[in-house]
């Protein structure tokens, strides 16, 4: 696919910073083709299916027209549906964030006509309907088509295939004559066709026939997530899988950086790639993760091209893809090299319905799956090594190893089980303690009894605080501490600590105290008014995979 940045479509300064923030880099091909002509004032019919960044392609050059100071409506677009008509009114709202003075109004069937009548009179520019409602304020005289230069026709086919073609007449034919009309449609039948030839003026005829394609050796999940829960449930699927290289796709560079620092504060080796980074910041990212001491590369989808490494075992849609087409471009980053690959997708409520369109698009079947547990992350984790060491056995010599072992069995106490499993637990690393259970105070009441029954064991300070952040002796009266039932027996950082608060609570972490470490809790210190906050923000948060227990400390346990 052929670039065209955004940049080079010759927009209003105040469309491409809200196009900025929305995160998009590169037109989509319809609005690459579509843009430029609706610039021009020309008509045009745009062939075009759902996914395709349709929406932009036509309200970005209706909003280059929009005069923000004349309160009176300018511009309608007709859509099939009440949900498509929110969510384009939506789309257009965003891309109008700077255009200050512009009002969008989404109009439609089941909502209160009063409450619309009142937003009309407040001076609204754009009105995004049904076709059946913006009759209804037709007949009752309370939108006025005087002003209006430019009428948009959504999904043309759906609006004729739902039997409005007599209304959608009925509105074309009482605009003014001097304007301009788009209609988008996913086919061409005959009676579309004729409303094209009556209400327009030599139209220009753009169209995107998307490529059929499929990504055969590539094993496709989707996970139904909560937005809050995709950092966790990506960390889930990465202990549990161990992909060698992974890529994980968001849509905006914010969502990008956002991702590499929750990734680095639990631990992962991550980097960021997008359109803000100089050609030597993307030199060093990607030589990085070629060689393997970046693990996760996570990028937008213009920063990805090109990337053409062979090893990648798995990729995250961390966010769904705008345009169908990227999908299988993601995916494709994986499974190269007759190997086999992996793709995870993350569905955010309504977004089930865009993966079916994925799905019917790429003829292929993405698997729903449900969230793994700690106890499948700890199984899985477990079979690998067992896997591992069977291959061992068969295939190598290890006579000298069974020696030291027979020798080492003779000098203790203990069985080759006991070793083994003390091996596999080893292994394992210890932050599995779901499984295995080398219990932790579960709260300060908790704490004051392991004290007392074990002498004191595990109370040193840690040396991996945060330095230069305070001495955790005083605590200071514009901070509240907090107590944490997790330390560094769970393999747990402080940076992955004030990550979890950070991300949870929306608190800068520069506002984080000192975090005292300890074996089995830590204490960490936040400005007292944020507190409540904290501890409402961590009431179900996982840290390192692990369940936590989040209070005030109240001068227990120093």
């Amino acid at each position: 696919m052929e670039t065209v940045r955004f940049e080079e479509l010759q927009l209003d300064e105040r469309i491409l910073r809200a196009v900025a923030d929305m995160g998009f880099e590169e037109a989509s091909p319809i609005q690459a083709q579509a843009i430029p002509v609706q610039l021009e004032g020309r008509d045009i019919v745009g062939q075009a299916q759902t996914g395709t960044g349709k929406t932009a392609a036509f309200g970005i050059p209706m909003l280059q027209k929009v005069d923000p100071k004349v309160k009176k409506l300018q511009a309608v677009a007709l859509c099939p549906t009440r949900e498509l008509a929110i969510q384009v009114a939506d789309e257009i709202r965003k891309l109008s964030k700077y255009m200050h003075g512009v009002k969008v109004l989404p109009i439609y069937g089941g909502q209160d006509i009063v409450k619309q009548i009142r937003s009309l009179k407040d001076g609204t520019q754009i009105i995004i309907g049904t076709p059946g409602r913006v009759m209804d304020h037709m007949r009752r005289k309370t939108v006025k088509f005087d002003f209006v230069h430019t009428v948009v026709m959504d999904e043309a086919d759906e609006m004729l295939n739902m039997g409005f073609l007599e209304d959608m007449e009925t509105i074309l034919s009482q605009l003014p004559e001097k304007r301009q009309t788009v209609m988008f449609s996913a086919t061409m039948p005959p009676a579309i066709m004729e409303i094209a030839r009556k209400f327009q003026q030599e139209p220009v005829t753009v169209k995107v026939v998307k490529k059929e394609l499929t990504v055969p050796k590539v094993t496709q999940y989707y996970y139904e997530v909560k937005p809050k829960s995709k950092v966790e449930v990506m960390c889930r699927l990465l202990d549990m899988y161990a992909p060698k290289l992974s890529v994980a796709f968001c849509n905006t560079k914010k969502q990008v950086d956002e991702l590499v620092q929750s990734l680095q504060g639990r631990g992962y080796f991550a980097e960021g790639l997008h359109g803000d980074l100089k050609q030597i910041q993307r030199d060093r990212v990607m030589n990085s993760f070629r060689n393997g001491k970046t693990e996760i590369l996570v990028a937008t989808d213009v920063a990805a091209r090109g990337i053409d490494v062979d090893d990648v075992e798995a990729v995250f849609n961390y966010d769904l893809p705008q345009d169908d087409e990227y999908y299988v471009h993601r995916i494709g980053r994986t499974g190269r090299a007759n190997r086999e690959g992996i793709a995870f997708s993350f569905v955010v409520g309504k977004e089930v319905y865009k993966l079916r369109d994925i799905q019917r698009y790429c003829k292929t079947k993405i698997v729903p799956q449900a969230i793994p547990s700690l106890n499948d992350v700890t199984a899985i984790k477990v079979d690998k090594i067992l896997e591992n060491v069977a291959g061992t056995i068969g295939e190598t010599d290890l006579s000298n190893m069974v020696n030291i072992i027979e020798k080492k069995l003779l000098e203790e106490d203990y069985t080759s089980l006991d070793l083994a499993a003390a091996l596999l637990r080893k292994l394992m690393g210890e932050e599995n303690e779901d499984i295995i259970d080398t219990r932790e105070p579960r709260s300060l009441d908790e704490l004051d009894g392991y004290f007392s029954g074990n002498s004191g064991r595990g109370r040193g300070r840690s040396n991996g605080g945060r330095g230069g952040r305070g001495d955790s002796s005083r605590e200071r009266e514009d901070m509240a501490r907090l107590f944490i039932n997790i330390g560094k027996n769970q393999n747990v950082k402080p940076g992955d600590i004030l990550g979890a608060i950070a991300g949870e609570s929306g608190m800068p972490g520069k506002m984080v105290g000192s975090i005292d470490m300890y074996d089995k809790y830590t204490f960490v210190e936040v400005p007292r008014e944020n507190a409540d906050i904290v501890l409402k923000a961590m009431k179900d948060v996982k840290i390192k995979g692990k369940n936590i227990h989040m209070e005030k400390a109240n001068g227990k346990g120093k």
